[in-house]
C-alpha cells in the first residue's frame, strides 16, 4: 500500500503539464486586441444537446445567464461549460451551435430529433434578444457582431440528420443550417466514419450526390469524424471550401478523429479551414497512450478475475492510483496550431472548442472562458495580431463568404433528384 501510494503521488506530479513560461503584459496586450478586432468564431458546442438531456427541452427554467446550476444529466452532475457570461469572458463573437444527435438512433428517429435540436436552438435564441443573434450568412454574422450580439448559427452533427435524403438535406437548410458533419461515430449508408469500420472506401455515389448537393447550396461540407478517405473524396467532388469543425492535427496526436497532413497540405488549394478542438483525447498524445493503456488494462483484468467484478474493479482502482492520466493543456492545443500552421498556412486555422460535448477542456481552458488565454499563449509563441485575428475569426468568414460565392455561381443548377424508396 505504501508503494502504491508513493506511485501514486510520483504518477500525479508527472501528469500535470510542465509549467509554459508565462506571456508578457505586451503579449496579453496584442492577444486581446486581436480578439477585440476579430471575435473568437467558435466551430462547435453542444449546448443544445445538454438542453436535451438536462431539460427534455423544455427550457423555460433555464437560465442562460448562469449554467453553473443546472439540473444532472444522468452520472453527469457537472455544471455546464457555456453560458452567456463566460461566453463574453471568452471574447466569443460567433457560434456555430451544434444541434447533433445520436448516432445510435435509426435514420427517421435521427431526423425528428435533428429539428427539435433546431427548434430549441432557436428558442434559446429568441429568448435573448440582447445576447443571441440567429445568422445565416455571413453578412448576418458581421451585422452581429457589430451590435455585439453572439451572432449564432447551426450546424448538424452526423449524416442520419437527413435519413439518405436529398429533400430533407434542402430542408434542414431552409430551417437554417449550415453545415453537415458528414458523419459521427457511425459508418452510414453512404459515408465512412473515421472511428467505425469502413464500409465504402470514403463516400459512394449517393455520398458524392450529398456533398455537391450541400456546395450547391452553399451549406458547408464538415469532416470532422469522417475517415482520411471520406476528407479527399470531398475535396475532389465540390469546388467549394470545406471545414473541420472541431479536429486536431493527427501528426501531433494520432487519434483517427484528427486530420491528417495528406488533408492539410490540400487546403490551400481547397480554401478549408481546420477549427481546432479543445478535447484534451484529440490534443495530448500522452492522454491518448494512457487512454488505451488503460483500456488494455481493464480487459487484462476482466480475463484475469472472471467472475469477481468486484476484484477487477478494485484492481483497476490501484491501477489507476498509480498511472494517473496526463493533463492536456493549453500548449498542448497551441501546438495543434503551430503544425497546421506549418503544413496549410495561417488561412486555415480556425477555433472550434466542442465544449458542452465534452468532460473538460485543457488545464486553462476548461470552459468557454479560456479562448483568451490561447491566444495569449500564441502571442507568446511569435504569432502577429494580424495572424491572431485570421484564427480566431477572419478565416472561417473567408470560408462562409467564399461557400456563398461558390453557391451563387451554381444558381442556374437545378437541385440533385433521386427517386423515393
Amino acid at each position: 500500500m505504501i508503494r502504491a501510494a508513493i506511485l501514486g503521488a510520483v504518477g500525479a506530479l508527472l501528469a500535470v503539464p510542465a509549467a509554459a513560461q508565462a506571456p508578457t503584459a505586451a503579449q496579453q496586450a496584442r492577444a486581446n486586441a486581436a480578439l477585440d478586432a476579430a471575435p473568437v468564431w467558435d466551430g462547435h458546442n453542444d449546448l443544445p444537446f445538454q438542453l436535451r438531456l438536462r431539460y427534455r427541452n423544455v427550457i423555460g427554467n433555464f437560465d442562460f445567464n448562469d449554467g453553473t446550476n443546472v439540473p444532472p444529466a444522468g452520472q453527469n452532475a457537472n455544471p455546464l461549460q457555456t453560458d452567456a457570461p463566460r461566453l463574453r469572458q471568452g471574447r466569443v463573437g460567433a457560434q456555430f451551435w451544434s444541434v447533433y444527435v445520436p448516432a445510435s438512433l435509426p435514420d427517421a428517429e435521427a431526423v425528428v430529433a435533428t429539428i427539435e435540436q433546431i427548434d430549441v436552438t432557436k428558442r434559446l435564441i429568441a429568448r435573448y434578444p440582447d445576447i443571441l443573434a440567429f445568422a445565416t450568412t455571413a453578412d448576418e454574422v458581421e451585422a452581429a457582431m457589430r451590435r455585439g450580439r453572439i451572432a449564432s448559427l447551426l450546424g448538424a452533427e452526423g449524416g442520419s440528420s437527413i435519413g439518405n435524403s436529398l429533400a430533407v438535406l434542402r430542408q434542414m437548410y431552409d430551417l437554417g443550417v449550415r453545415y453537415l458533419t458528414l458523419a459521427h461515430s457511425r459508418t452510414l449508408d453512404w459515408v465512412d466514419s473515421a472511428t467505425d469500420t469502413p464500409r465504402h472506401g470514403g463516400l459512394n455515389e449517393f455520398g458524392v450526390q450529398v456533398v455537391r448537393e450541400m456546395a450547391r447550396m452553399g451549406m458547408l461540407v464538415d469532416l470532422s469524424h469522417v475517415s482520411e478517405e471520406v476528407m479527399h473524396d470531398a475535396m475532389t467532388a465540390i469546388g467549394a471550401p470545406v471545414i473541420f469543425s472541431h479536429s486536431g492535427a493527427r501528426a501531433v496526436n494520432g487519434h483517427a478523429r484528427n486530420v491528417p497532413d495528406s488533408v492539410l497540405e490540400r487546403l490551400p488549394q481547397e480554401g478549408g479551414i481546420v477549427m481546432v478542438v479543445g478535447l484534451p483525447d484529440y490534443l495530448s498524445e500522452d492522454l491518448r497512450q494512457h487512454t488505451a493503456a488503460r483500456a488494455a488494462e481493464r480487459a487484462r483484468l476482466a480475463s484475469l478475475w472472471q467472475g469477481q467484478p468486484a476484484r477487477a474493479a478494485e484492481e483497476l482502482a490501484a491501477w489507476d492510483a498509480a498511472n494517473p492520466a496526463p493533463l492536456a493543456s493549453v500548449g498542448d492545443m497551441a501546438d495543434h496550431i503551430d503544425h497546421i500552421r506549418r503544413v496549410a498556412g495561417i488561412d486555415h486555422i480556425g477555433i472550434g472548442g466542442d465544449y458542452d460535448g465534452m468532460p473538460t477542456g485543457p488545464v486553462g481552458m476548461e470552459d468557454v472562458s479560456g479562448y483568451p488565454a490561447l491566444f495569449a499563449e500564441l502571442a507568446r509563441r511569435g504569432y502577429s495580431r494580424a495572424d491572431m485575428e485570421k484564427i480566431a475569426s477572419r478565416n472561417m468568414m473567408r470560408v462562409l463568404r467564399e461557400a456563398e460565392a461558390y453557391a451563387a455561381s451554381q444558381r442556374g443548377m437545378a437541385p440533385i433528384e433521386t427517386p423515393i424508396n
